[in-house]
């Protein structure tokens, strides 16, 4: 077998490709040009006899040979550059890394501030970067390989390990003169007949919000979709419509006086979010260091928890605060 042209940038090349599915993204990662990217695609559709990427309407798939590669690639190139003397470890005081993050932008408001506190403490060159959820980012390993992290809820559908950071729950967020009120509370009946301003996320077509209305037969009005929740509290304001949000996001916007938080008629619904990675990950001593700051972020987060009262009435157990000791619920 001719090894000539499967150097380390080629092979560099190829994972780039397979992580991101897309020649001018995958060749902006690595530093090539269009055209050369695709002689290395070329090179390696001859070598294994398969397309590795295939059109799909207007983006590109891993064929399944591609999928299977792609973590033997990753391995290789590590291995590689250890042997080479290229892979020198992490260190957090010296390291200029950038981790990228994909997360909604509700995660980001609870975990960006203490997260880049402890960064800027313990590395100050290291980069964080918070990028928006992928489209793919269920039942595929593509966004966690696209990425350091991706944070999301327990129980939908994510692949990977993980490593759990945080509870929420749900709370009603309307104008204080909304007519659907009633000694500031809205039954599931206001609920019903109101109309709702919701957040749509992509690769998913249901929210906790989505769940916890249905199972109680209740199908939403939508006056207004958003990407994310930040806009939510204000297209509420100054309408008759409703918002369902995380609780750490709703008391952001508490010191508005024109919002109001309501104790939800469908009862508490405990959100538990996680940060997920891929399993390749697993030795890579910069990542180990990240999801060890993480670990901290989730202790400090349990100490100013929003829910843990409304979770003990709900459940009669005291509330957990060690994130180590909880478990995922199981996938609806």
């Amino acid at each position: 077998m001719d090894l000539g042209a499967f150097d380390l940038n080629t092979l560099d090349a190829l994972r780039a490709l397979l992580e991101e599915g897309n020649l001018t993204h995958a060749g902006a990662k690595v530093g090539l040009a269009q055209p050369a990217m695709s002689q290395v695609l070329g090179r390696y559709r001859r070598h294994f006899d398969d397309e590795l990427l295939v059109r799909v309407g207007r983006e590109y798939e891993l064929t399944p040979l591609a999928r299977d590669l792609l973590p033997h690639v990753q391995e290789a190139l590590r291995l590689m550059r250890r042997a080479l003397g290229a892979d020198e470890g992490f260190d957090p005081a010296t390291s200029d890394r950038l981790f990228t993050v994909t997360a909604s932008d509700y995660v980001m408001t609870v975990l960006l501030e203490p997260l880049r506190r402890r960064v800027r403490q313990h590395a100050p060159s290291v980069r964080l970067e918070f990028v928006d959820l992928a489209e793919d980012l269920v039942n595929s390993p593509r966004a966690l390989l696209r990425h350091d992290l991706l944070v999301g809820p327990l129980g939908y559908g994510f692949a990977g390990e993980h490593r759990f950071l945080f509870h929420d729950r749900l709370v009603c967020l309307v104008d204080r003169d909304n007519p659907w009120l009633s000694e500031d509370r809205l039954d599931l009946d206001a609920l019903r007949e109101m109309s709702h301003v919701v957040t749509v996320f992509p690769g998913s077509s249901q929210t906790p919000a989505d769940r916890v209305l249905a199972q109680r037969g209740i199908v939403r009005r939508v006056a207004l979709q958003a990407q994310g929740f930040l806009l939510l509290p204000f297209a509420v304001t100054g309408t008759e419509a409703v918002a369902i949000v995380p609780e750490r996001l709703a008391r952001r916007f508490l010191p508005s006086d024109r919002l109001l938080l309501v104790e939800p008629a469908f009862g508490f619904v405990d959100m538990l979010e996680a940060a997920w990675w891929h399993p390749s990950r697993a030795t890579d001593p910069g990542h180990r260091w990240l999801v060890g700051l993480l670990d901290d972020v989730a202790t400090e987060l349990a100490g100013d928890d929003p829910t843990a009262a409304h979770r003990e009435v709900a459940t009669g157990m005291p509330a957990i605060t060690d994130p180590t000791v909880l478990a995922p619920p199981p996938a609806p």
